[in-house]
């Protein structure tokens, strides 16, 4: 058992990965890796069935996409039941912690661009998709799966995978999907546009910011107020950001924030305290194209933040880059 666990360790980092993208949940993709394990170790334990695997990483993929197969068509009817609006669960890291890379294709021309690789935005358009055709796309394009696998995990054939795929790729690619293009330098100087035109409180400033179409989504799950659909446009959400981000200047001291990455794109964290006295975090993402946001994800969702690192009395509103 020890030679099993020393294998499935060097395929976790991986096998997170791909759960994480096809889940949108780090909790829930957490989930997945466990059961991949507990299915690795009871098919494996017999030396024998041991020695009939030739790709063991190949083996474990498809056993994890399986899994998360089945939690994404479980996962659907939950979801049309949540309050207001679904967004992921973030994975923050620290500045110069760099994008997560584990497992992901190596070869650009074999995945979607790199820049749309990481990020809140892609989890959030993959909602779109079918659980197959979130599946077909992540396991490809993402981690450069052969088709003959990603058949195998959908049961399926090689064809109605490469279908499978090719219409979740039009999907992302449609019109109104917020673009993500930003390299770190970019977001960066974006976004300290973004928070000294909020902190000035000056809409026009605002506005200059943001792109004509830009989103903002929030999730709050039913736990503090938030729109319960998404807001759309520059002048709206540039309001709406006023009311939210604006209020940070005026409770100086009170707010605390952080330049942090999240899924691998820059972003903030913020800690303050809810009109009711109750304790608040958010985790916001930024989609980025073209020196201007392209979507803004909030999320405050307590019940998905709960591993977050604490902030620090150093951590104060306006952010320091």
């Amino acid at each position: 058992m020890r030679d099993l666990a020393t294998e499935f360790e060097a395929e976790r980092g991986r096998l997170l990965a791909v759960a994480h993208r096809m889940l949108g949940s780090r909790s829930e993709a957490e989930d997945a890796v466990q059961e991949t394990w507990l299915r690795y170790a009871g098919a494996l334990a017999d030396p024998a069935a041991r020695a009939e695997i030739r790709e063991l990483s190949a083996w474990l993929t498809t056993a994890c996409g399986r899994i998360c197969l089945d939690v994404l068509r479980s996962a659907r009817v939950r979801r049309e039941a949540y309050p207001g609006q679904w967004l992921p669960e973030p994975v923050v890291s620290q500045l110069g912690a760099g994008p997560p890379t584990d497992g992901y294709a190596p070869d650009p021309a074999e995945r979607a661009v790199r820049t749309d690789q990481v990020g809140t935005a892609l989890l959030v358009v993959l909602e779109r998709l079918t659980p197959e055709q979130r599946v077909a796309l992540v396991l490809h394009d993402v981690f450069a799966v052969p088709f003959a696998r990603v058949a195998e995990v959908l049961g399926t054939t090689d064809v109605a995978a490469r279908q499978l795929a090719a219409r979740a790729r039009r999907a992302v690619a449609a019109p109104d999907v917020p673009r993500h293009t930003a390299d770190p330098a970019e977001q960066r100087r974006v976004l300290e546009a973004f928070v000294a035109a909020t902190d000035s409180g000056e809409l026009d400033q605002l506005l200059k910011v943001l792109a004509p179409d830009v989103v903002f989504a929030g999730d709050s799950g039913g736990h503090f107020p938030t729109a319960r659909q998404p807001v759309l446009g520059a002048e709206a959400v540039g309001r709406f950001a006023l009311g939210l981000f604006g209020q940070a200047g005026r409770y100086a001291g009170r707010v605390l924030a952080r330049p942090v990455l999240v899924d691998g794109v820059l972003g903030l964290q913020m800690e303050a305290v809810h009109g009711d006295g109750r304790p608040i975090r958010l985790v916001t993402a930024f989609a980025v194209d073209q020196g201007r946001v392209t979507a803004i994800y909030n999320q405050l969702n307590p019940e998905k933040l709960a591993d977050l690192p604490p902030l620090g009395d150093d951590d104060r509103w306006p952010p320091r880059w």
